[in-house]
């Protein structure tokens, strides 16, 4: 099949169909959990830390835009960083990812998990009991060949926003004024490390731009299709943000959706979130385990990664997703006696997304020009102060650095 850079390809996105990829990108399982995280840390302070979050959007939109533009190729990330900061800083930036989607599986298995014990009224145990059966799942459809289409979870995605869209409108005008004080019981750094949770949510502005050489006229289109994209998700998380603390109130709940469907639409509600739930988890995480284990064996070729990850010549190969196995079996035992949360999970694997954006975008500043460049300056800071509230999980994406360079070393 004829590619962005081959003679015969013929470009079909536009503006429509871009602006819903965006969507899709960005919309996902985080949004059944994370943003009752955020009022756990903050209170209805994270309000702010949402605002935030959605500023530095604009910019880290238009960055990735820029980039994708210039270098319309499939390897995105790691294909920006290497132009502008060369092959040890790539290698570092396709570790962080790959560490991000091993880290991010389990905590999406979880999340699905703890909608089911909802569903059924049981506890903790069950839902890590579901975790785990739903991890093996997805990882023995993947050895198999099954994998969720791309359309099917664009489908649920927009299922998804459906859902939210109807829960939030009859919400607000019942709850909207509820749980506002005090503000910000947990002080003003909190609203920081809010952010640094909730930034799982806005992971996906970088997913699309690697398909600019698909827009029918990138250089226009591919704006515009980020445009549009930012005004649905800015419209819709600050609603949800409103909601989720109205509804919520920092309560410890592990189904903040549930709570908030249930508003409306009572214990039918609920349970229909939770089905929605489980189907939405377990397509995702079947696309990202399979698009990762495709990259640690295109890591394994560059040496980024051991080579013996490459081996096997299959579509999806096996040893990555034994080695998959293996760490998810590892971090869900960890939750199952107590040792991890969810909160960790999902704190660890931001840190590692938050790396991978510093990288992508600091080699912006250097390979483009002009006001795309200002723009990516812009962006690169507002990451960077994102960083700085990640606390002790920094150590996460340091030593995945130092493996990554200590790797690439050996095979140079």
């Amino acid at each position: 099949m004829p590619t962005a850079t081959q003679p015969g390809h013929r470009p079909q996105i536009g503006v429509l169909r871009g602006s819903a990829l965006y969507v899709g990108a960005l919309i996902g399982p985080g949004l059944l959990l994370v943003p009752g995280l955020g009022v756990q840390v903050a209170g209805p302070a994270s309000i702010l830390a949402w605002v935030a979050l959605l500023v530095l959007s604009a910019p880290l939109a238009a960055t990735f835009a820029a980039l994708g533009v210039r270098f319309p190729v499939a390897d995105g990330v790691s294909a920006y960083v290497r132009a502008g900061l060369g092959d040890a800083a790539a290698a570092v930036t396709g570790g962080w990812f790959l560490a991000a989607v091993v880290l991010g599986a389990p905590a999406v298995s979880l999340i699905g998990g703890y909608y089911v014990a909802d569903l059924t009224g049981s506890g903790s145990a069950v839902a890590i009991i579901v975790a785990l059966v739903m991890f093996g799942v997805v990882l023995g459809s993947n050895a198999l060949g099954l994998r969720v289409s791309s359309a099917l979870q664009l489908a649920l995605s927009t299922l998804l926003v459906a859902v939210l869209a109807a829960a939030i409108a009859v919400a607000l005008p019942e709850r909207g004024g509820n749980n506002w004080t005090p503000f910000a019981p947990h002080g003003w750094w909190a609203v920081g490390t809010a952010a640094n949770i909730l930034v799982w949510l806005f992971v996906g502005w970088e997913g699309v731009a690697q398909l600019a050489g698909d827009f029918r006229r990138p250089s226009v289109d591919l704006p515009r299709a980020i445009a549009v994209a930012f005004a649905v998700v800015t419209v819709l998380y600050i609603s949800l943000a409103i909601a989720t603390i109205a509804v919520t109130g920092g309560s410890p709940s592990h189904v903040p959706l549930a709570d908030l469907i249930s508003v409306g639409f009572g214990r039918v509600g609920r349970d229909a979130t939770a089905l929605l739930a489980l189907a939405l988890t377990m397509g995702t995480m079947n696309v990202y385990l399979g698009g990762a284990a495709k990259l640690a064996a295109a890591l394994a070729h560059t040496g980024a990664v051991p080579r013996w990850l490459g081996a096997g010549g299959r579509t999806v190969p096996l040893r990555p997703l034994a080695l998959f196995a293996v760490i998810g079996i590892v971090l869900l035992g960890g939750l199952a006696v107590g040792l991890l949360n969810a909160k960790d999970l999902i704190r660890a694997t931001s840190s590692l997304f938050v790396g991978v954006y510093v990288l992508a975008i600091a080699s912006a500043v250097r390979i483009l020009r002009g006001r795309a460049r200002v723009t990516a300056l812009a962006a690169v800071i507002m990451v960077a102060i994102v960083a700085c509230f990640s606390g002790w999980y920094v150590v996460v994406p340091a030593i995945v650095a130092v493996l990554s360079l200590l790797q690439s070393a050996r095979y140079r």
